[in-house]
């Protein structure tokens, strides 16, 4: 029996609710707000049998956001001038107010979001999330993992260390290796005839302002071109095919609250992990920060040994193991183009009619097995100082990247693949 006490109470819920509803009719009647909501998260039908793979698409959202606000903060107090740059970073770490907690979590953040992103392109690979009619967003995800890798290759300049001026040397004059046109373009990308103040500047533009634009656009447009076709599954089934009188998908369940609630538990332990590297490994054994970059740059004192950072490093690694022609670098950076080119064109080699690894025949298992081996390999390699057997082990990955694709292209195109029979509803 309710008593004097809760009218009042219950009085002004409803009102508040009733004021609430005035206030998102007021907006819908000026922008789609509820038909956005429902039409991305409330009423989004998503494939119920999604497994811990499909952890890693929001996480890389996560980090995304993560990044973009310290950096925000790191802003404030960083100075992009070559006599000032290095010591601003000194500054922000010892005498902003947790400024050191702004710059570790920035720079954890930065290997985090590769971490997520090669384990959610991983997840592609194994549930063939590219194929049909998923062309486009593959594609978008692979332009934001370009784009990824410019943000993060001029964001290493700015703390003007060590490592970060020359590791930008190096990498830069790669460009240079480019027939006819490599000069020029080494000098327009650093704005200088050697990394400068110049470059510092442009590098810090493009860093704060110019790609983040870019890659938000690219993150929506990844969304938008995954809600229109759906999300794939763990069975590779089109859950769109099978309907119930309403038109919803009967193996799929809205992506609110359902994925939300669930992505939140996959966000709370990442933050977890996240967290422990900052405060008990911020530097994660000369991973994340390398010990030459605690010193400022000078141009003329080299490091002992130059290499990018280790999400780079599959790829230097194959410029490395590519000999040289006549004296020029330009095979290996043709064939470190390449191995990032291949993955654009992964829906149109990849002909199998069978999306999921559960379902595939047993050659593609071991070559994508194979496959993911050898990137690990390739990116330690990368890291350490070449040797004849280190270099002999990176020419043989090399080989075996490449010929994935080759391999991968006429075991579909040719119909050796024995698949299983694919389910006709996703199982669990």
């Amino acid at each position: 029996m309710a008593t004097k006490s809760d009218k009042p109470v219950t009085g002004n819920l409803a009102a508040e609710a009733a004021a609430s509803n005035r206030f998102v009719a007021w907006i819908d009647e000026r922008f789609p707000l509820t038909e956005l909501w429902e039409e991305h998260v409330s009423k989004y039908y998503a494939p119920k049998n999604f497994n811990f793979w499909y952890f890693f698409g929001s996480l890389a959202l996560l980090v995304l956001v993560i990044q973009i606000v310290s950096g925000i903060f790191l802003t404030m107090n960083y100075k992009p001038a070559g006599d000032l740059a290095f010591d601003s970073v000194e500054y922000i770490m010892r005498d902003v107010e947790w400024g050191w907690l702004i710059r570790y979590i920035h720079s954890t953040g930065a290997s985090a979001f590769f971490v997520v992103v090669y384990l959610h392109m991983f997840r592609g690979l194994l549930y063939g999330s590219y194929q049909t009619p998923r062309e486009l967003v593959w594609i978008f995800g692979m332009l934001i993992y370009l784009v990824l890798m410019a943000e993060a290759f001029m964001g290493y300049l700015l703390p003007w260390g060590q490592m970060s001026y020359w590791g930008a040397q190096v990498i830069i004059n790669l460009f240079g290796a480019i027939p006819f046109v490599g000069e020029e373009l080494a000098i327009w990308i650093r704005g200088d005839y050697n990394v400068s103040e110049v470059t510092l500047n442009r590098f810090f533009a493009l860093h704060v302002i110019a790609l983040p634009l870019v890659l938000v656009f690219l993150v929506i447009f990844h969304i938008m071109a995954l809600h229109q076709v759906g999300s794939n599954n763990p069975d590779g089934v089109e859950i769109k095919k099978q309907k119930d009188e309403n038109g919803i998908p009967l193996d799929g369940i809205p992506f609110h609250p359902y994925y939300t609630v669930k992505d939140i538990v996959g966000a709370v332990v990442f933050l977890i992990f996240f967290s422990a590297v900052i405060f008990f490994a911020p530097d994660f054994f000369g991973l994340f920060l390398e010990a030459p970059n605690f010193e400022p740059a000078n141009p003329l004192v080299t490091p002992e040994h130059i290499a990018p950072v280790w999400y780079f490093t599959p790829f230097y690694a194959i410029l490395r193991a590519v000999p040289s022609m006549a004296g020029s670098a330009f095979p290996g950076v043709a064939a470190m183009g390449l191995a990032i080119f291949l993955l654009f064109l992964l829906p149109w080699i990849d002909r199998g009619k069978v999306r999921s690894i559960r379902y595939r025949g047993l050659g593609y298992k071991i070559a994508l097995m194979l496959f993911a081996v050898s990137f690990v390999v390739l990116g330690y390699l990368g890291i350490q100082q070449p040797t004849p057997v280190k270099t002999l082990i990176a020419r043989i990955c090399t080989i075996y990247y490449f010929g994935y694709f080759v391999f991968l292209w006429a075991y579909t195109a040719f119909g050796w693949e024995k698949t299983k029979p694919v389910p006709e509803r996703v199982t669990k």
